[in-house]
């Protein structure tokens, strides 16, 4: 190679573009490092390589291809000029200025791989699966494995992947400009599955920013580590029809919410985690043994601070380390299918932390967050709120419902806090918020969002339940967006979970001038497809455990707690129970702990246990407590406390003509020929009682005749104890 070349090389790279390569502040690293054409037959290749003391350019054999490069750069920035035919498979032979050598791909001689569509899709937030573009996918170029890093920033001046494969060194890795689109793209040969990695982001002013996880990362590390993880793109789980049929609407739906971290932990280690294994395989045991149909889980996104709960997530697409790695997850969620349970996770897209690693003010300003706080943050929660106008956002947020759909196999979402999305005012003063372009304070594109969430989903995964965390009167929040509704499957129904506890916590002498606590729900139960929720949130912060809410003696305490369980089955709607309330957990729950499980081995915690089993299994053999749950004729007041003050009566009816009668006792006196109306004539029997009262110490079966009675035509006369619930079954054979 004759050095007159080579001078009219270095004389044309210019003094700038040197200058910011080494500086790694370069946007367009490909228009200076990797092959050039040099007009003739021949290429010349800029390599940037900090720590190098010889780089030389050698074939798929180890064959020299031309001379040693010379250095343009003292930090390391080498150039050489190769045969033009080498250009797209040359190798880099280097020697360390450490005296170690290795031979390496130059990331800078590969060709993009994103498509004009996927951008065009990507700009549009219009793309099906953005997760199959965005993030690292390790894959093969030119028959060279590595992985393609793909990112969204697009007020950045540069972004460069930094990880451990080059010593989170931000000059190494300048990632290409993918036009005017504002994503980002290299591909690094030699990384795989399981590097760390991050973004480091020159922002539009100039400024260095502390390095970002990946947004799309499909695997990060364990708190206190914030790194993202280089993963293989999952393959999809099928939406078999068993699941679709279980999770219909017509079919009984009893939820087991679960805190994964607190359920259980290892006997060993207080501090500790079980693994996805172990929780699956104890998990799955549990939850059918005991009768529920489905277990939703508090969010598995990974979040760095415990006390969250996991609802403040910092990866949307990367189930939390605590228990394993995301294919533990999978193997987790098919454990559940296997014994027969459905699988629902919490999913947030109201808010996301403002921690320095993840989204907040991601390319050095707001991009996943409005601007303007009064917008754009949570006051309650020290959180962001995601900016719904960009429809890049709306794109990454359905993309992550669609993942753990897809990918984990989940059944469904319960989408958290969506008051906090509907309503601009949420949480606000006047004079802290802004009104929509009509003046309103509804948000008319969290609004828009979430019916298309629900639309996209329904459509693609026919079967999977979309559940609404909604706490006010916003209307049609489970009706389709066909009719202008939300398009959720149902809606948590907490009016009735704050008026039902507030009533069962006062005591009995006081609970007949409150009665509309009791009965107020019926007044609306049927508006929405409603899920009963005896949440998490109702055993925290100084609330007492769901027992503690229970006046008198210990023992009415247990008899107040069965009572209000039987009733909560008795009534329309979905159930979910919080761990620990299945057996009467004494204490408030503690998310660094675990349960109380010795408690086990008291009969009267067994006892609560034995009851929601018994429950469980009544909800799921009677079709008249579930199958008419969202149909006004499913459900007959016959008594609402006006014979006695704290005793109500109510019918369930199922479209095969069953019918079953509740009787609900919420004060101290026994009942004694309690004459309560039913629809036909005949014998009636008790199928559960609340109370546990064996069949040998109680009369089980009352024969109805002609007298009417609460707007029947016919009536029995039963007893009924203090502080429990019953439950009596005729069935169409029984008529006389």
């Amino acid at each position: 190679m004759k050095s007159g070349r080579h001078n009219k090389l270095l004389a044309g790279l210019a003094a700038a573009d040197c200058a910011a390569i080494v500086a790694g502040r370069h946007g367009q690293p490909f228009d200076v490092l990797g092959p050039h054409s040099d007009g003739a037959d021949g290429c010349w290749v800029r390599v940037f390589l900090p720590g190098a003391a010889e780089v030389r350019a050698v074939d798929a054999a180890g064959g020299a291809i031309g001379e040693a490069f010379v250095l343009r750069h003292h930090e390391g920035l080498f150039e050489g000029r190769l045969p033009r035919a080498a250009a797209r498979s040359y190798r880099l032979a280097v020697l360390w200025q450490s005296g170690t050598s290795d031979t390496i791909h130059d990331p800078y001689r590969f060709f993009s791989t994103v498509t004009a569509f996927d951008l065009w899709l990507l700009g549009q937030g219009t793309h099906a699966r953005p997760y199959q573009v965005l993030g690292a996918e390790p894959c093969e170029q030119d028959d060279v494995a590595g992985t393609r890093f793909t990112v969204w920033a697009p007020r950045a001046r540069r972004v460069s992947v930094v990880g451990d494969f080059n010593f989170w060194d931000t000059r190494r890795h300048p990632m290409r400009a993918l036009g005017t689109s504002g994503f980002w793209e290299l591909f690094l040969p030699g990384v795989g599955d399981g590097a760390l990695y991050k973004y480091a982001i020159l922002s539009g002013d100039g400024r260095e920013i502390e390095p970002k996880a990946d947004p799309y990362a499909r695997r990060a590390e364990l708190r206190p580590g914030t790194a993202s993880i280089v993963m293989r793109l999952p393959p999809p789980v099928p939406f078999v029809e068993s699941r679709r049929a279980a999770n219909a609407l017509d079919r009984p739906m009893s939820v087991y919410e679960v805190h994964l971290a607190s359920w259980q932990r290892p006997a060993d280690d207080a501090h500790g985690f079980l693994s996805w294994d172990e929780l699956g395989e104890r998990l799955a045991r549990y939850v059918a043994e005991l009768g529920f149909t489905h277990v939703e889980l508090l969010p598995v996104n990974e979040h760095p601070f415990d006390g969250s709960w996991g609802y403040q997530p910092t990866a949307m697409y990367a189930p939390t380390a605590r228990f394993g790695d995301p294919a533990g997850f999978r193997r987790f969620v098919a454990r559940l299918h296997a014994a027969g349970v459905g699988v629902i996770v919490d999913w947030v897209p109201a808010h996301f932390p403002a921690d320095a690693h993840g989204l907040a003010q991601f390319d050095g300003a707001p991009l996943y967050e409005y601007a303007d706080p009064r917008e754009g943050v949570h006051r309650d929660w020290h959180t962001l709120i995601y900016d719904l106008r960009r429809p890049q956002v709306r794109n990454f947020l359905i993309g992550s419902a669609l993942y753990f759909i897809e990918r984990f196999g989940v059944d469904g979402l319960r989408v958290d806090a969506v008051a906090s999305m509907l309503y601009r005012d949420y949480s606000r003063r006047p004079g802290e918020w802004l009104p929509n372009e009509h003046g309103g304070r509804e948000n008319l594109e969290a609004i828009g969002f979430l019916r298309e969430l629900n639309t996209l989903i329904g459509t693609t995964f026919p079967g999977a339940i979309m559940i609404a965390e909604e706490s006010t009167a916003f209307p049609l929040v489970s009706k389709p967006p066909s009719v202008d509704g939300l398009g959720f499957h149902y809606k948590w129904n907490i009016g009735w979970m704050n008026d039902t506890l507030r009533y069962v916590s006062r005591p009995v002498e006081h609970r007949g001038a409150h009665r509309e606590e009791i009965s107020f729900g019926l007044m609306y139960t049927h508006s929405e497809n409603y899920v009963l929720p005896v949440s998490h949130d109702e055993v925290v912060h100084g609330k007492r455990s769901l027992l503690g809410r229970m006046p008198g003696s210990r023992g009415e305490q247990f008899a107040h707690l069965r009572a209000y369980l039987g009733f909560m089955y008795a009534h329309p709607g979905r159930k979910l129970l919080f761990m620990g309330c299945e057996f009467a957990q004494q204490r408030e729950w503690n998310h660094d702990g675990t349960l109380d499980w010795d408690l086990l081995s008291d009969d009267d915690h067994a006892g609560v246990q034995s009851l929601v089993r018994e429950l469980n299994l009544l909800l799921r053999t009677q079709p008249a407590l579930h199958a008419w749950d969202d149909e006004p004729r499913g459900f007959t007041w016959l008594d609402v406390a006006q014979q006695h003050p704290a005793v109500f009566a109510f019918l369930r009816s199922a479209p095969t003509g069953e019918t079953a009668l509740v009787v609900v006792n919420f004060g101290a006196e026994t009942l004694r020929n309690y004459q309560v109306g039913v629809p036909q004539a005949g014998p009636w029997r008790i199928v559960l009682d609340t109370a546990g009262v064996p069949a040998r110490r109680q009369k089980r079966e009352f024969v109805a005749r002609r007298s009417p009675a609460g707007g029947q035509a016919f009536s029995l006369a039963l007893d009924c104890g203090p502080l429990r619930a019953i439950f009596l079954q005729q069935t169409p054979s029984q008529v006389a």
